[in-house]
This record gives C-alpha cells, sequence and structure tokens, in this order.
C-alpha cells in the first residue's frame, strides 16, 4: 500500500509502498499523482531502477518531453545524463533558479531525476515553493508582478557565447549548443498551474525581459523577483541517496542544483515529462 508522507519542509512528500519497476495499477496512479499535485517535490526512496524503468514510470505521468539542449546518453535516446566527475573544479550544472525548459512554448510538466552515483555528501538539490511565494508576496508586490509577460529564452545558457558552450564549461555533461537557444518564448510572470488552477510564480533563471518594458527596467525588476522567489522561507532541501527518484512539478516550483562534494563523482539520469492534459 503506497504511503504519502509529507516533509518538513515547504513542499515535498516521501512515497513508499510502491515498486516503480513494476505496473502500476489506476489507484496508485491516482495517489501519487494527488500527491504530486499536493507537494509538487516527490521522493522516492530505495528504487532500483534500469533505464527503461525510469522511461515506463514517466510514461505514466505523461509523454517524454524533448530535452532540446542535451545529449542522451549512449544506448537510450530518452535520458539524459546530469554527471560530474571527480576530478571537475569548474561551475556546478545548473546552480542557478529555474524551471526547465521554460522557454518552451508549452514548457514541461515534470523532470524526474535518479540517483546512480551519489556523494557521500554534498549534492543537494533546492526545491522553491512558487505557489507559497505568491501567496507570501507583500499587496504592494503584488500588484508590480500580477500582470506583467515576461521573456524566456536559454540563450544566457545553451547559445554558442552561453554558459555551458564548449569555451565556458568543461566536464563530463553532454550538450546540443546551438543558435536555437535565442529564439524567444513569453509566458504570464504569475499565471494559473495549468492542472489544479492554482496561482503562482512561473519561471526563473530563463526569464530575460519583461514585455513591453524598456530592458533596464525589466532587469531590475526581475531581480527583485528572483531574490524573492529563492527566500529561505519557501526551500526544501533535498538530500540524495543512491537508488532514489524524485520526481517535481515544474509548473510549481524552482530547483538549484548545489556543490559541496569536491573530489567525488555525481551522476543522475534524467527525464523530462511533457504538459499533456490528457494526463491529468
Amino acid at each position: 500500500m503506497i504511503t504519502v508522507t509529507k516533509i518538513d519542509a515547504p513542499c515535498g512528500a516521501r512515497i513508499e509502498g510502491v515498486d516503480l519497476s513494476a505496473p502500476i495499477g489506476k489507484e496508485d496512479l491516482a495517489t501519487i499523482r494527488k500527491a504530486w499535485m499536493d507537494h509538487h517535490v516527490l521522493v522516492f526512496p530505495d528504487q532500483k531502477l534500469e533505464n527503461d524503468d525510469l522511461v515506463k514510470f514517466a510514461e505514466y505521468l505523461g509523454p517524454i518531453g524533448d530535452d532540446p539542449f542535451f545529449h542522451p546518453i549512449d544506448g537510450h535516446e530518452k535520458i539524459a545524463a546530469v554527471h560530474r566527475y571527480a576530478h571537475e573544479t569548474g561551475r556546478i550544472f545548473a546552480d542557478n533558479w529555474h524551471s526547465d525548459w521554460s522557454f518552451m512554448t508549452v514548457p514541461p510538466s515534470g523532470t524526474m531525476l535518479y540517483g546512480k552515483i551519489i556523494p557521500t555528501e554534498g549534492g543537494d538539490t533546492l526545491f522553491s515553493n512558487q505557489h507559497l511565494a505568491w501567496e507570501e508576496m507583500p499587496p504592494e508586490m503584488k500588484e508590480r508582478f500580477e500582470n506583467l509577460t515576461a521573456v524566456h529564452s536559454a540563450g544566457g545558457a545553451y547559445s554558442r557565447d552561453g554558459a555551458y558552450s564548449e569555451k565556458n564549461f568543461k566536464g563530463a555533461m553532454r550538450f546540443n549548443i546551438s543558435d536555437e537557444a535565442n529564439k524567444t518564448e513569453t509566458h504570464p510572470v504569475i499565471r494559473n498551474h495549468p492542472e489544479t488552477g492554482k496561482k503562482g510564480i512561473f519561471g526563473g533563471g530563463y526569464l530575460v525581459d519583461l514585455d513591453g518594458m524598456d530592458h533596464d527596467s525589466a532587469k531590475m525588476r526581475l531581480k527583485e523577483l528572483y531574490s524573492w522567489q529563492g527566500r529561505e522561507e519557501f526551500i526544501y532541501r533535498h538530500k540524495w541517496e543512491p537508488d532514489m527518484l524524485v520526481l517535481w512539478d515544474n509548473r510549481s516550483v524552482l530547483h538549484c542544483a548545489t556543490g559541496g562534494y569536491e573530489g567525488q563523482e555525481r551522476l543522475l539520469h534524467r527525464l523530462t515529462i511533457a504538459d499533456n492534459p490528457a494526463y491529468y
């Protein structure tokens, strides 16, 4: 029997009593999806999963989404690796607050990470509850942001001059650097969750401008927003274990990687879940 245990944090729940390598019945799947919507981040400990098991579980939740700037792992086109060698000393990948691929026309509903090689310390992932961030925002700040439209772009990360271009980033990660990253997409800064209807702030590090505002003013406004989104009172700090799967809702939370595991290898397998109303 599945148990859902709320984590003592602004978001997150621990899910036990289910084997994700086995078929999942309708009742158990409904329990998992409800917990996902309620808690935004789900932690499944002690799961012995092969790559095909990861794909099968993800497909219960939605179609496998595109990862436009990641190369897949060898032998499996639907899975990417979040990987850092023990000898790496440069920037930690994904060390800023973001919602995965928010620059897409229809951003993904979820992301899954599965712990393959986990350091003995460090490497925590931070999650920030953006429904709570909206609820706690002061009224005068809400007025400044509620009706704004943000411009999203991956250019700062995955363009030929981006942070993860070959000249700026050396390491185990396998990127698909492209001029396509400079394309832009717009989304409301404050929007209703596509599935639950709950209002929240949408998007983090891929926000590059505000539609209809001069760029300098927009930059200052976005800096204020980003600072608010990452406040301590909205954050769950997740500590990884081997064979642990974590599923989060990109429509509800931002996430951010941390370091602190110098001299140790870290490897997680990653899947993106596309947002498709047929699965709601």
